[in-house]
């Protein structure tokens, strides 16, 4: 530690898509100098995220500096993942300024940052801040907020109705445990949806949580980093629909990898896809493609009917250039179907 100071942690959450490797990518290039260490906690098979931010080339945050978390869930995984490479962290001669967890999407907030109180971190590490990432668009439309008064509607109305909505839980649990609300992709909403979907989140947060709005995860450094919020010392401020259960529960949830012949062009893999989430409800869909005479690594990345797809960089030499594609979804996904319409 540097004059006795603890090295300060930033836990990034939000839901599936809302824009966290975006933000994070934007913070490595604008971090002021810091040397950041990240670690990235992936739901699937495929690394899409870790290997993006490595292709950021910044000096402040090399690829030694990021540490990808792939088996499973961090906040179910804390002991045998998660601490051991705080440790690893720790125990590095050339350690880091500020340490950046970008959580999944799935991850509940509260279990990790409890971690942050365990004997051998809490002397060395504090919580700067938990933030939490949305999606505007997605949250203007409803997706993912939860409405008591609707949920008892249909209670009223079927009572064999299945009451438990593990996304609205999610998204309520990230929102709770907050120090900081990113409004991400507010360039798509108008003047009028952006008050409106601000004033309905500052209706579910804490008043001390400060909420700010964005596009493309820009923001300057100073807004995400030295939020101060030792957020490991108020943990009961920051409620939780799972404080009475030590775990949570995936099974909700389904992901598998795609191994895909090369389209002909980013438009006829994009169809394809548009076809297939609106016929399966998949939720997410990112990966790595090879599209044929192109010498550059197209990446894609959904969420739900929503796909961006962008060239980020040559195929090295003697790189497999493969197309993979991680689908993420609620459980009883078709896997059988989704593949052979997405190879078809």
């Amino acid at each position: 530690m540097k004059n006795g100071q603890k090295i300060p942690a930033t836990v990034i959450t939000g839901f599936l898509g809302a824009g966290k490797t975006s933000l994070i990518r934007n913070l490595i290039e604008n971090s002021g100098g810091k040397r950041l260490a990240l670690i990235i906690n992936e739901f699937g098979d495929l690394g899409v995220d870790g290997d993006v931010l490595k292709g950021c080339g910044n000096e402040n945050c090399s690829e030694d500096d990021i540490v990808e978390l792939a088996n499973g869930c961090i906040c179910c995984t804390v002991a045998d993942d998660f601490l051991p490479t705080i440790q690893y962290l720790l125990d590095r001669e050339d350690r880091p300024d500020h340490i950046i967890v970008e959580t999944s999407g799935l991850a509940l907030p509260k279990p990790l940052v409890r971690a942050f109180g365990w004997p051998e971190v809490r002397t060395q590490v504090t919580v700067d801040g938990v933030i939490t990432v949305i999606d505007g668009p997605a949250f203007r439309d409803g997706l993912f907020a939860s409405s008591p008064d609707d949920v008892q509607a249909q209670r009223e109305a079927d009572e064999n109705l299945d009451h438990d909505s593990p996304l609205e839980e999610l998204f309520e649990d990230q929102l709770n445990c907050a120090d900081l609300i990113v409004l991400n992709k507010s360039d798509l909403l108008d003047d009028a949806e952006v008050a409106k979907t601000i004033e309905d989140i500052r209706a579910q947060i804490r008043p001390s949580v400060k909420l700010v709005k964005t596009s493309h995860g820009k923001l300057n450094a100073d807004v995400l980093l030295g939020i101060g919020a030792a957020a490991e010392d108020d943990l009961d401020l920051r409620k939780s629909h799972h404080d009475s259960s030590d775990d949570h529960e995936h099974d909700d949830f389904d992901s598998f990898v795609i191994d895909l012949p090369s389209p002909a062009s980013p438009e006829e893999l994009v169809s394809k896809l548009e076809t297939v989430i609106e016929a399966h409800g998949i939720l997410r869909v990112k990966g790595f493609i090879a599209v044929k005479d192109k010498e550059m690594r197209l990446v894609v990345q959904g969420v739900g009917n929503r796909i961006q797809h962008y060239y980020d960089r040559d195929w090295a030499a003697g790189e497999d250039q493969l197309s993979r594609l991680v689908i993420i979804g609620e459980h009883g996904l078709d896997e059988q179907a989704i593949t052979s319409a997405i190879r078809g």
